[in-house]
């Protein structure tokens, strides 16, 4: 079978044979799962994808260690995605979190739950410890690096630009503060939006490409759905290349971004249940047992809207009758309740981001065989399928 042919702008932007791009769905703060793990990257890099190393979560040494593990065992273009909230404990993302020198080596400390939560508010902690008790939770400890990419972005930032990675991508908030930085050494910067008023904001800010991330995708997420999404966010943005996101898990799905105008593709959820994917094989599993209808938006999990697997846990959260704390606050809740469901082995109150297309998928493959199925099935449609099934004059 010859090898087949499926190119548009990015891939000369990028240097890769296929417009396709895994998401860089990191690990939770407390590492107990890692979305884009670096033998996915590295696995969608060398299938002529563009792999992106999910580093939310990540300690500062950890992230520059897989960097260079990823470059040692690639010499494919590659990315990493941080986030970069708006304003952090006072710090604005493009200022640096202290003057302190960063150690070569954060070795993660294990903390008790009660301490973790102790600087929550009373409520939040009350209801924590509500729910442990009647669900007969295990006192859990929780492993926290010493520093943290979500914490001290403009740190993080440093280390892929100082590490010249091919590829940065802003999975939340704006990169606007370190785009000529990342261009002076030949890095592009990829930033996300879920609707049009961010996306001309992004633009202006001199990013390489976008991508228009639909109400469907797993993760954080916005209100508005794909197919509506982006060809207002292409019209609003031009020139700058577009990417598609959310619900997108097979060639169907990138032919017809392709057909809206875009580049390519962003895909997570297919890539996270594949062989080095790296979520949990708790959350593998509920994936492949999902229907269309088995994920929810909830604030629950990171204080944000954010898509996942529906679970015993979204409505527990939803019966509280609690805010949420900011992000990453929330995000500690989450980590401690879901870190004692996972060892008490009661997986009915676990469920791990995914997107509404976990409907789809009923098997896990290695990354490489997702991609090149995908490339397959939309050079199929494009070239033979499409041009049988419509005519056009």
């Amino acid at each position: 079978m010859s090898k087949k042919v499926l190119k548009t702008k990015l891939c000369d932007m990028l240097g890769i044979e296929y417009p396709i791009l895994s998401a860089g769905m990191g690990p939770s703060l407390i590492g107990e799962e890692t979305g884009a793990p670096v033998d996915l990257v590295v696995a969608v890099s060398e299938a002529g994808g563009c792999g992106v190393l999910g580093a939310a979560g990540y300690s500062l040494s950890e992230l520059r260690r897989n960097i260079r593990e990823i470059k040692a065992r690639t010499d494919k273009p590659f990315g990493v995605d941080l986030l970069l909230p708006k304003n952090l404990f006072g710090t604005p993302a493009g200022e640096k979190s202290s003057d302190k020198d960063i150690p070569a080596e954060d070795t993660p400390r294990k903390i008790p739950a009660g301490v973790l939560l102790g600087g929550l508010p009373k409520a939040h902690q009350e209801w924590v410890k509500k729910v442990m008790e009647e669900l007969e939770l295990p006192a859990v400890d929780i492993s926290i690096p010493g520093t943290s990419t979500v914490t001290m972005p403009r740190e993080a930032v440093n280390i892929c630009l100082e590490e010249k990675v091919p590829l940065f991508c802003s999975g939340l908030g704006s990169p606007g503060f370190m785009v000529e930085e990342a261009h002076r050494v030949g890095t592009k910067v990829l930033a996300i939006t879920g609707n049009v008023k961010n996306g001309k904001r992004m633009a202006k800010e001199n990013i390489d490409i976008l991508v228009a991330q639909g109400h469907e995708g797993g993760g954080h997420t916005g209100r508005i759905g794909t197919m509506a999404l982006v060809p207002q966010v292409i019209d609003a943005v031009a020139p700058i290349p577009v990417l598609a996101a959310g619900g997108i898990g097979d060639g169907r799905g990138l032919a017809a971004a392709l057909a809206m105008g875009c580049v390519g593709a962003w895909v997570g959820t297919r890539f996270l249940a594949t062989d080095e994917g790296g979520a949990n094989e708790v959350n593998k599993k509920r994936i492949l047992e999902s229907t269309d209808e088995d994920t929810r938006v909830s604030v629950a999990y990171t204080g944000k809207t954010a898509r996942a697997n529906h679970s015993r846990f979204h409505d527990l959260w939803d019966e509280s009758g609690l805010k949420p704390i900011p992000f990453p606050g929330q995000v500690l809740i989450s980590s401690v309740l879901l870190a004692a469901s996972l060892k008490a082995e009661k997986h009915e109150h676990m469920g791990g981001f995914a997107g509404q297309i976990a409907g789809l998928i009923d098997e896990i493959k290695p990354a490489r065989q997702v991609l090149d199925e995908m490339v397959e099935e939309a050079v199929d449609i494009l070239t033979n399928k499409l041009p049988e099934n419509v005519t056009a004059e």
